[in-house]
């Protein structure tokens, strides 16, 4: 992998994954809930309802799969950006793309096969809001990552 690309996929995942994540922490917290606990939903994907019983720990295992995922999203749209000519031609709209899908594939796909112990709702102002927070706050700065370093000599 040539190291812009690398530049792009860690730059983005991690702009991508702070951005909505800061959005996530706003929302829980204008919703009483704190972020240790908000983490500890993330979390919950890997050990279901016991994440809540760990403390800081699960926290922090929360933490670091959500950018973990956010790197990963970034890296599978830097390996399509590479087979589909023209896709950056429009970050904006690439980077929407992407983050309909990676919302879709969390909540369609990922959460319901994990241990998360809630149930997935979809039509839901948080719901709705987390889709604008992936539209923007995520996918967009991934793929304008991804422009950028792609147009950058190593």
């Amino acid at each position: 992998m040539k190291a812009n690309a690398t530049k792009a996929i860690v730059v983005g995942g991690l702009l991508g994954g702070a951005g909505d994540l800061l959005f996530a922490i706003a929302w829980a917290g204008i919703n009483g809930m704190a972020p240790q606990k908000l983490l500890q939903v993330i979390a919950s994907g890997w050990f279901g309802q016991a994440a809540f019983e760990g403390g800081w720990n699960t926290a922090a295992i929360g933490f670091a799969s959500h950018f973990g995922i956010a790197l990963v999203v970034a890296a599978l749209f830097s390996a399509l950006v590479t087979r589909v000519p023209g896709l950056l031609e429009r970050p904006l709209v690439a980077g929407m793309a992407l983050g309909v899908a990676t919302f879709l594939v969390m909540r369609l796909v990922v959460l319901p096969l994990s241990a998360f112990p809630f149930p997935v709702k979809m039509f839901t102002l948080g719901a709705a809001l987390d889709l604008l927070s992936h539209l923007f706050l995520f996918g967009t700065p991934i793929a304008f990552a991804r422009r950028y370093f792609g147009t950058r000599s190593a």
